[in-house]
């Protein structure tokens, strides 16, 4: 239990650092944008990212291919790379055209909103009470921020919301990607969807004569998403996507500060109050895991675990390492009861008459 404790607290930590970097490009990227186009700018943000986890990558010496993984997991990862690379930061970058940082950072709350209603309704994402309250909650804090910043336009808000819809998507699919690490995922959605934002932008706009603005969206690419989604991967396979959401919710509060802090827009009380807010929905958040009895077909699947969490007691041909490691295994078919999230083991099912509140 204290081993599964710290790897919870490790899961948390992951996406609150994702969350941090992530919120960084909000405000460098509209200074960015005043040189290159949202295609541009989309297409170098995520070559940037696939350049800032190539060292992971390599150091765990992968093959660079997908055709080892199942067809469930390419599609999955084919989806991630169309919605949550593609579409969802064009869609971004055009709204921050229309509007200011800050305002853009609070509309990024819909993010959270929308995993959660994806995973309720498609995704096999438990919520219990305690979830919809902090999910509620966080709604609370965007709405308030929102209406203190007033209407900033009805096409930006419909474009941070296409954005948020698609990465919706794109959290539940890199949540449920095993065979390969969160690392490689980001790396082959980063060459895909980059490549595929940079031709199109450079197809109807000429690259800027001053390589500054290419090498800025590289590098803050290789922080603000390669290192960002590698690290919201990881934790989001531990805690489920709804739960890494409601950590990585933290980002556009902290993106609005950057803003003030970069670019010079204000810092209300009323963005203060929703801070505060905004922590207390995250604590109900982390009440809803639950308990009930449920059922683990066989399975034989690749991703990172340990042997300490009551699915991973299987045998090693080689020396069995300690802590967290990665390597294709099978799991037999089990019946037992324990509290859990909704990770890559739990996606299951639910009777309202079996389930049981934390106590």
């Amino acid at each position: 239990m204290i081993r599964l404790f710290f790897n919870c607290m490790a899961a948390i930590l992951m996406a609150l650092l994702s969350a941090l970097l992530f919120a960084t490009a909000t405000p460098l990227s509209k200074l960015l944008l005043k040189d290159l186009s949202a295609f541009q700018l989309a297409g170098l943000l995520y070559l940037g990212g696939a350049v800032g986890v190539m060292p992971l990558v390599l150091h765990r010496n992968q093959q660079l291919s997908i055709r080892r993984m199942n067809r469930k997991n390419q599609l999955r990862l084919i989806g991630a790379a169309l919605l949550g690379g593609i579409a969802g930061p064009v869609f971004l970058l055009m709204g921050l055209n229309f509007a200011s940082a800050a305002s853009v950072s609070l509309w990024l709350n819909l993010e959270l909103v929308f995993t959660a209603l994806l995973g309720r309704l498609i995704f096999n994402d438990h919520l219990g009470r305690f979830g919809w309250i902090g999910i509620a909650g966080t709604i609370a804090a965007g709405i308030l921020l929102t209406v203190e910043q007033g209407t900033t336009g009805v096409l930006a808000g419909s474009l941070v919301t296409l954005a948020c819809l698609c990465w919706g998507f794109d959290n539940h699919f890199t949540a449920l990607i095993d065979g390969i690490s969160p690392a490689y995922s980001t790396f082959v959605k980063g060459i895909f969807a980059g490549s595929t934002n940079l031709v199109i932008g450079i197809a109807t706009q000429p690259l800027p004569a001053e390589p500054a603005a290419i090498a800025g969206g590289l590098v803050l690419g290789a922080f603000a998403y390669g290192a960002s989604i590698a690290l919201y991967i990881a934790a989001a396979q531990k805690l489920g996507a709804t739960r890494g959401q409601s950590l990585f919710a933290t980002a556009p509060f902290i993106g609005v500060l950057l803003s003030v802090l970069i670019l010079g827009e204000g810092l209300s009380a009323f963005q203060i109050i929703a801070a505060f807010l905004l922590v207390g929905a995250l604590v109900v958040m982390f009440r809803d895991r639950h308990a009930h009895e449920h059922s683990h077909e066989q399975l034989v699947h690749a991703h990172s675990h340990s042997h300490d969490d009551l699915h991973h007691a299987h045998d090693h041909d080689f020396p069995a390492p300690a802590g967290q490691h990665s390597h294709a295994h099978e799991h037999t078919p089990v019946v037992h009861s324990h509290p859990h999230w909704p990770d890559l083991h739990h996606r299951h099912n639910h009777k309202p008459t079996n389930e049981q509140e934390p106590r």
